[in-house]
């Protein structure tokens, strides 16, 4: 089952890809706008024949229903027929960042924390099966 997780941001949006349980960071999309981050997203989903995209969705604080709403949109415009699953992403940056010590801003942290994200999915769908 190959599975694609992304890290939404305003400016950069992190890519991990997993496959058996395994999730690895991708080079992350840039954003430009709205509509050619939704184009790059789908061409990924599509290059690596993902099955499911996990997305990850700050829960708590203030704005987690503007965050919510915006992110739902920008899933909206992608183009996939698969499996959408939420995950929380609370935390998933200073994770990434506690990995990643490279202070240089080129999205590799973005993509570290969509790779977190996506481990978290994995390691919920094994304690289902317990």
């Amino acid at each position: 089952m190959s599975v694609l997780a992304i890290d939404i941001g305003l400016k950069r949006i992190g890519v991990a890809y997993g496959v058996r349980g395994v999730a690895i960071p991708q080079k992350p999309i840039l954003r430009k706008n709205r509509n050619q981050a939704a184009n790059d997203v789908s061409k990924i989903l599509a290059q690596l024949n993902a099955k499911t995209l996990v997305v990850g969705v700050p829960l708590g604080g203030s704005s987690e229903d503007e965050m919510k709403r915006r992110i739902t949109h920008f899933v909206s415009l992608l183009k996939f027929d698969g499996e959408i699953k939420y995950i929380d992403e609370s935390m998933s940056s200073v994770e990434a960042s506690e990995l990643h010590t490279n202070t240089i801003k080129d999205g590799r942290l973005d993509s570290i924390a969509a790779m977190i994200i996506l481990q978290r999915y994995f390691n919920k769908l094994d304690s289902s099966k317990i």
